[in-house]
């Protein structure tokens, strides 16, 4: 199966800002948001090839130089990438980086998540009061049962 190979990519630790193109100078990696869905992460070197591979997810693939030499103007085009999607792929991921999500929600999740320390905090609390007024209300029974019976 002819496959053209749009990138071949360095692994993480050599090329942090492997899906950076010309045309889209974000630092970002290659794998999307959340990771690939039933593969992770990618930590290693890798390829992007155009189309599907077919097979399972996560099948290995031989690649080989092409026995007859390619001549058609599509195989013999050059390749400008100008963008590579790194959204999440689980359900309708939109941004690229977590950067730029915590940016586009800005101080609203840190709202959120104050709101919610909060709330847990006045829960506790009323817990806290809850007990100290049952405390002081089963001590006092005790002493009056006590008085009663001598």
């Amino acid at each position: 199966i002819n496959k053209k190979v749009y990138r071949i990519g360095k692994a993480v630790k050599d090329d942090p800002n492997g899906a950076s193109t010309e045309a889209d100078l974000t630092d970002k990696g290659i794998t999307p948001m959340g990771g690939f869905l039933h593969f992770g992460q990618v930590n290693e070197d890798w390829i992007m090839l155009k189309g599907t591979v077919m097979g399972p997810k996560k099948r290995i693939i031989t690649l080989r130089k092409s026995l007859l030499p390619q001549v058609s103007r599509r195989a013999t085009e050059k390749i400008d990438l100008k963008f590579i999607d790194t959204s999440s792929k689980m359900g309708h991921g939109r941004f690229q980086t977590s950067e730029e999500k915590a940016k586009f929600y800005g101080g609203a999740a840190a709202k959120k998540a104050r709101k919610e320390d909060k709330g847990a905090d006045k829960a506790e609390e009323k817990e806290e009061e809850k007990a100290e007024e049952k405390k002081p209300e089963k001590a006092a029974g005790k002493k009056k049962g006590k008085k009663s019976d001598a």
